[in-house]
């Protein structure tokens, strides 16, 4: 899963920067000046054919799009502003969790930065497997800031905490002083509902405070991994510090996954319980 949403996030990086490079202006000019030649000066030249102009013209633009298909700063700001409009920080409504995955987005695009301008060749496709897995990373945080971010607006869980303790504690006083047996049972069932109603609540606020905890942790470990790329070089490529790297970076990625699916897990069961 985590490797096909990777893959096809490149293949949009990869439409992303195509389409930059067809519409930007040298190009718009290449393809109306092509059109004029062709209408108004088909053969400036006894020799010349027409459709030379369509030649030069295609040659001129495909120049175009391989220049800016290998323009490194071209394409740094074309993906990032890609994986800004995938991970939208606006859709989040709480100003700390806003600042997280700005701050998760820098250092992915700095990773993809100093990346971009280390030695070609070997290193920099190595730093590149190596770091391949940062978009899981991102991905995930993602996720978890927008669960979180849902947790802390949902006005009825809010409601709910202050509730049911007290609505279990009056069942059970009225409990005691009930002598018809029929309703008795009912409030008996009535308590043991409510008891796994609160029960459930805090295994979800348990939850939400452990990937609040996971959130920062893992933040402060891409910047780890940002500070501990800068050291790496040539010499490095064979060593077992770039495999230790990796390592850490699917291990993050694997907690933070866990971290979504248990999420996940707690909030169906909360709605089941309320069904």
């Amino acid at each position: 899963m985590a490797k096909k949403f990777r893959d096809e996030l490149e293949r949009r990086a990869f439409r992303a920067m195509l389409s930059h490079a067809f519409f930007r202006w040298e190009s718009a000019f290449t393809i109306a000046l092509t059109i004029i030649l062709v209408f108004l000066f088909p053969k400036p030249f006894p020799w010349w054919q027409g459709w030379y102009w369509l030649i030069l013209g295609a040659v001129a633009e495909a120049l175009i799009i391989w220049t800016s298909l290998s323009d490194v700063e071209t394409g740094q700001k074309v993906v990032a502003e890609m994986f800004r409009q995938e991970f939208d920080v606006r859709a989040l409504r709480d100003k700390t969790l806003r600042e997280r995955l700005e701050k998760a987005l820098e250092y992915r695009h700095r990773i993809d930065t100093l990346i971009q301008h280390s030695e070609a060749g070997v290193l920099r496709e190595h730093l590149r497997d190596t770091t391949a897995g940062v978009t899981d990373w991102i991905a995930n945080i993602f996720n978890i800031a927008r669960r979180l971010d849902a947790y802390g607006g949902d006005k009825m869980i809010e409601q709910d905490m202050r509730s049911v303790p007290l609505a279990v504690q009056n069942f059970k006083k009225r409990l005691e002083i009930e002598d018809d047996e029929a309703v008795r049972a009912q409030m008996r069932e009535t308590i043991r509902n409510k008891e796994a109603q609160w029960q459930n609540l805090q295994k979800l606020q348990n939850t939400m405070e452990k990937a609040e905890f996971q959130l920062e942790n893992t933040l402060a470990a891409l910047g780890t991994l940002y500070t501990q790329l800068q050291l790496i070089g040539a010499k490095d490529v064979d060593s077992g510090r770039t495999q230790r790297l990796q390592q850490d970076i699917t291990g993050q990625i694997a907690s933070l996954q866990d971290i979504v699916e248990a999420m996940d897990e707690v909030y169906t069961s909360r709605g089941a319980r309320r069904g």
